[in-house]
């Protein structure tokens, strides 16, 4: 082969290299601009076939002095997946080939699932092929066909990034040899305990940090790191939780170092350039356990409209870009809020000392100014760095006792902020009218909370009741997010936005399907407006089956996420709507406060590629969502392990192929009746319907349904609760769900917690032969969100059968 050899500037190159598509990118870059990664691809895709490293050096006319550099960006992109290696040598295009790249999403009985970056249908990957893979872990696979249940089914060609480097779970002794269960059910294998490092006794939950990934022939090996302690110790749901889903929680000494520097209170030179705002009466109003304050708020009476005023806490003074603090609040994307622990986004000194707007001192703030009229349309607004002095922390229940329960007592406590108060609350109900013209959907839903014993278990499920003064709160800071997304487009600055698209066209059919069944129907036609919702949902508010309908409306939207790209937020019925009230816990709030600042200052702000920041924090709010309901059905579980042989009344919420969810009514837990367990019958899964059906009896169990159940089996080690029906004729019972306080009975007193290995058959849930339970005359209870812990097969953990995903609608 010919090889041009050249040392030349940028200025010099030839033609072939000019016609690289991103070649003005690559020389602001480099000094020595390298044939683009997409240019790599289109050479590769014009020729059709596969080309030698020199082949390529070639085609893309680079020189002999340029072939190291070269072959390092050709590396990186087979290391990404954008080029593969053949058998031959020669590079070839994954699409080319039929092969795709995804992520592996395991399942606890050992197969799992290929999810697709194209997007396209996701690939089923049998046990054989999980044998070499973990969860989490990026790989290249080949379509192969599709399984004996229809889905496309893949073989793994190429592993690209494992997802696991550190592991943690439970420690087994088997005739010698220790093992560790990983705490994440999508994880299959069990993980050998190399010789060497710590030695953990049987029962106690530790971190293993992988030191051999798994191979088709062997399974994964690690090195013990930490010894957490023993699985019942008071907090151990939360420092498992921690650990399974790689929360950070542990501030770096750099980020430590740097909050130590900030000061204790506003200095002079602090206030340079700021509003001072100070003599105006801003209160927060929180919760009772709240400790950190990011807002407050003060309104007057201006004309025949209102000045609100919506101040936030100024975190980006003191957290600048690319600092240590910068960097761990990136990570950590948001605070994450257990039941009695939170794992903050940022140091204490600043969540609940120098960035918290307590009250009695000066602070810092970005303050949103809003003039609004009598319709509680936004007439203007401004944006401006300010000074603010809290008067007052108040809470949800006094602001309702002074104004809505009108208690003389707390009037008089609260008598000099008053009249401001009734200002807030007069906005309020202007703004209620302004949300149902423009028809935000208004789910009704009831949240719990968990009060806790010394031990710190579970004591009792009590509703978390809103009261008018959540509401009041919460629409003056839906006003200050539109006007910070209305600021940031006019002055073309980008931003991260918080969308929320409407319903994709497959989950629509399905929820029109479903309302035929009931002689309903969503208007819109193929794009619905919130408005639509809103119109059904207030159409169905007083009708027996109403939370069943509000339910399945529920879930055919998508999840609330960030994104540069607006395209607005369906269930609030914004065109644009942002994030900017809580930059102590979240960071894409952050992000918006220095855009604004950006944009004041006639500046633009940029964190790097907005895309994949915001696909960052989406990420990380997820993984927070996924922790939390992980503790929180652990705890449930603690609750409910001596409560086994009871029985309660409750709904169905949610069905799916493998049985009935069931949640108890005045305790808001939820667990699982299996399908073998509701009676001599085939049943089917209608997922349009959200029913099983028996074939030979007729016998229907819907989402919603209210039913008679005894809980037969708690598992604390799966954290999965199982039920059966007792309606009809009852068949025998074995109390398969011992609590881990009966085995702690039973077992000899030693210093060990001796853990047995779990059992590799079925568990031996209860079963019923039993009739349909009859509905009661009562309306369904609302049913709890975002408590619902997912049930799925762990045969040799002993754990529920089947699994479900939860959903999260945002």
């Amino acid at each position: 082969m010919n090889r041009k050899s050249k040392n030349e500037t940028s200025n010099e190159l030839s033609a072939v290299r000019r016609a690289d598509p991103f070649f003005e990118r690559e020389r602001e870059q480099y000094d020595h601009p390298l044939p683009s990664r997409e240019y790599v691809e289109q050479i590769l895709a014009e020729r059709g076939v596969p080309m030698r490293f020199e082949e390529l050096c070639e085609a893309l006319d680079v020189g002999e002095e340029e072939f190291d550099l070269f072959e390092r960006r050709v590396r990186a992109m087979e290391r990404d997946g954008q080029v593969l290696r053949n058998r031959r040598g020669t590079f070839i295009l994954p699409d080319k080939a039929d092969l795709v790249r995804g992520r592996v999403q395991g399942h606890a009985d050992g197969f799992g699932f290929l999810v697709r970056e194209d997007k396209q249908p996701d690939l089923f990957l049998g046990p054989k092929e999980m044998r070499e893979v973990l969860h989490g872990d990026r790989v290249i696979a080949r379509i192969t066909g599709t399984d004996r249940r229809g889905r496309p089914e893949g073989k793994i060609v190429e592993i690209l990034e494992r997802g696991n480097m550190r592991v943690v779970g439970r420690v087994l002794d088997e005739h010698g040899v220790l093992l560790v269960v990983p705490e994440d059910r999508r994880i299959a294998q069990d993980i050998l305990v190399a010789p060497g490092g710590k030695r953990p006794r049987a029962g106690q939950v530790v971190t293993v940090e992988l030191i051999e990934q798994p191979t088709k022939v062997s399974q994964p090996i690690g090195r013990v790191v930490e010894v957490i302690g023993n699985y019942a110790d008071p907090g151990m749901e939360i420092e498992i939780a921690l650990r399974k889903h790689a929360l950070p929680f542990v501030f770096s000494p750099e980020a430590r170092a740097q909050a130590r520097k900030l000061p204790e209170a506003v200095r002079r030179k602090d206030r340079k350039g700021r509003v001072d705002i100070t003599e105006l009466p801003l209160v927060t109003i929180d919760d009772e356990t709240a400790k950190d304050f990011d807002d407050a708020v003060y309104c007057e009476r201006s004309g025949r409209g209102y000045r609100l005023i919506v101040a936030i806490a100024d975190v980006s003074h003191y957290v600048e870009p690319g600092t240590p603090l910068d960097v761990e609040a990136f990570e950590r994307g948001n605070s994450v809020y257990f039941p009695r622990r939170v794992i903050p986004m940022l140091p204490e000194k600043l969540s609940n000392g120098l960035c918290s707007l307590v009250p009695g001192i000066d602070r810092l703030a970005m303050v949103c100014d809003m003039n609004l009229d009598a319709r509680g349309e936004i007439v203007d607004y401004s944006f401006y760095e300010g000074v603010i002095f809290s008067h007052a922390r108040l809470t949800y229940n006094k602001v309702a006792a002074a104004l809505y329960d009108e208690d003389p007592d707390m009037r008089r406590e609260l008598a000099p902020l008053l009249p401001h108060l009734e200002n807030l609350d007069k906005l309020f109900r202007v703004l209620l009218k302004a949300r149902a013209k423009r028809g935000a959907i208004d789910f009704e839903t009831t949240e719990t909370r968990m009060i806790f014993d010394d031990n710190g278990k579970i004591e009792r499920i009590v509703p978390q009741v809103r009261n008018d003064a959540h509401r009041l709160i919460e629409e003056c800071m839906l006003a200050a997010n539109v006007c910070a997304s209305d600021f940031l487009q006019s002055r073309e600055q980008p931003a991260l936005y918080r969308i929320h698209e409407g319903p994709a066209p497959d989950r629509l059919e399905r929820l029109r399907g479903f309302l035929r069944e009931f002689g309903l129907t969503l208007g819109g036609g193929d794009d619905p407006h919130a408005k639509d919702y809103g119109t059904l949902l207030a159409a169905v508010r007083e009708r027996p089956d109403a939370a069943l309908l509000q339910t399945v409306m529920l879930r055919s939207l998508k999840q609330a996420m960030y994104s540069p790209d607006n395209v607005g937020h369906f269930g609030l019925a914004y065109e644009a709507y942002t994030h900017f009230t809580s930059p102590i816990r979240r960071y894409p709030d952050l992000l918006v406060h220095r855009a604004i600042k950006a944009a004041l200052a006639g500046t633009h702000y940029s964190p790097g590629d907005w895309e994949q920041v915001g696909l960052h924090c989406s990420g990380t709010e997820r993984r927070a969502d996924e922790a939390t309901r992980d503790v929180v059905a652990w705890l449930k579980c603690w609750f409910m392990q001596d409560r086994v042989g009871e029985e309660f009344v409750g709904s169905v919420s949610s069905v799916v192929p493998f049985g009935l969810f069931v949640a108890l009514d005045d305790i808001f837990i939820e667990g699982l009746v299996h399908i073998s367990d509701l009676g001599s019958d085939y049943f089917h899964y209608d997922e349009t319907r959200h029913e099983l059906a028996g074939e030979r009896t007729g016998t229907r169990y819907r989402l919603s349904d209210r039913v008679h159940v005894q809980v037969v089996r708690v598992d604390l080690e799966t954290a999965k609760i199982d039920f059966r029906l007792i309606e009809g004729e009852a068949r025998p019972t074995e109390r398969s769900g011992k609590t881990a306080r009966d085995r702690e009975a039973a077992a000899p007193k030693t210093d060990a917690v001796s853990v047995p290995r779990k059992g590799r058959g079925r568990s031996s849930s209860a079963s019923s032969k039993g009739k349909k339970a009859k509905a009661e005359a009562a309306k369904p209870a609302a049913i709890p969100s975002g408590d619902k812990p997912a049930a799925k097969k762990r045969n040799r953990r002993g754990g529920s059968r089947g699994g479900r995903k939860a959903a999260n609608n945002g």
